[in-house]
C-alpha cells in the first residue's frame, strides 16, 4: 500500500465522515465519488471499505439518539434493504470483471442523482408513508448499497419526504446505511473477499472517520440547512459528473 493511495484515501474519508456525519449521508457517495475519480483503488475494494467507515460513524454517531428514530419505519426498511444488498453484491462481482467501464458510469449517474435529490427537495407529506413505500425504497437502497457501498439516494428521498424533525431523520439515515453496511460487510466476509488491501485501508480509515464523526458532533459548522444542502449539491455534481466525463472521453 503506497503513501499515494493511502494520503489521498485518508483525506477523502475525514472529510466524508465529518459531512456523514452533520448531514446524515454523504461518506459513500463522497467515499466512492472521489476514489473513482482519482483511481485511488478498485470500485470492489473501496465498496467494500466505505462499508466499514459506515459502521464506525454510525457508532459513534448514535449513542443517545435512538429516541429519535421510528423502529416500526427502520423495520420495514431493513427488510427490503438484506436481500436486495446481496443481488447488488453479486451484481458488483459479476460487472468488475466484464463492464469496469459501465459500472464507473453507473456511479457517477447514481453520485450525480444523489446531489439533485438535495436541491428538487420532495413535498413533505402529512403523514407518514406506508411501510410497503418504505419496504420499496430500501430495495431500491439494497441494490445501490451491494453495488457501491451508497445506499443513499433512494432512502434519502423517502426519508425528506416524510413530516419529521430534521434530527430524526438524520438519525434514521444514519441507522438504515449502518443496517445497509452491516449486511454487506457480513456476505463479502463470507465469500472470503475481504483482502489485505481492504483491511489495509479500513484499518487506516476506521481512526480518522472516529476522529471526523466526533469533531463533526462537537463542532458542526454555521451554515443554515439550505446552505449545506446546495454545498452538497455542488461536491455531489462535480464528483459524479467528473466520472462520467472521464469514462466518455
Amino acid at each position: 500500500m503506497t503513501l499515494e493511495v493511502l494520503l489521498p484515501f485518508i483525506a477523502i474519508a475525514a472529510i466524508a465522515g465529518y459531512f456523514q456525519t452533520v448531514t446524515g449521508f454523504g461518506l459513500g457517495m463522497i467515499v466512492m465519488g472521489a476514489t473513482s475519480g482519482l483511481d485511488v483503488a478498485p470500485v470492489a475494494s473501496v465498496a467494500a471499505v466505505v462499508s466499514l467507515m459506515m459502521l464506525t460513524n454510525s457508532a459513534v454517531a448514535l449513542p443517545g439518539k435512538l429516541k429519535h428514530i421510528d423502529m416500526p419505519v427502520i423495520a420495514a426498511t431493513v427488510l427490503g434493504i438484506v436481500p436486495a444488498t446481496v443481488v447488488g453484491v453479486l451484481l458488483l462481482d459479476y460487472l468488475s470483471g466484464s463492464a469496469a467501464s459501465v459500472l464507473r458510469i453507473a456511479l457517477g449517474l447514481l453520485v450525480c442523482y444523489g446531489g439533485l435529490s438535495l436541491v428538487l427537495r420532495p413535498r413533505q407529506r402529512e403523514t407518514l408513508s406506508s411501510r410497503t413505500s418504505f419496504f420499496i425504497s430500501g430495495v431500491l437502497s439494497g441494490l445501490c448499497g451491494g453495488l457501491f457501498g451508497i445506499a443513499g439516494p433512494p432512502v434519502i428521498y423517502q426519508c425528506y419526504r416524510q413530516p419529521l424533525a430534521p434530527v430524526a431523520i438524520r438519525n434514521m439515515l444514519i441507522l438504515i446505511f449502518a443496517a445497509t453496511s452491516g449486511m454487506r460487510t457480513l456476505f463479502v466476509a463470507l465469500k472470503g473477499a475481504l483482502d489485505l488491501e481492504i483491511l489495509t485501508l479500513t484499518a487506516w480509515a476506521i481512526p480518522v472517520v472516529a476522529l471526523a464523526t466526533y469533531a463533526g458532533r462537537r463542532w458542526p459548522p454555521r451554515l443554515t440547512p439550505i446552505a449545506m444542502r446546495r454545498l452538497a449539491f455542488v461536491t455531489l455534481l462535480l464528483i459524479g459528473g467528473g466520472l462520467i466525463v472521464s469514462e466518455l472521453s
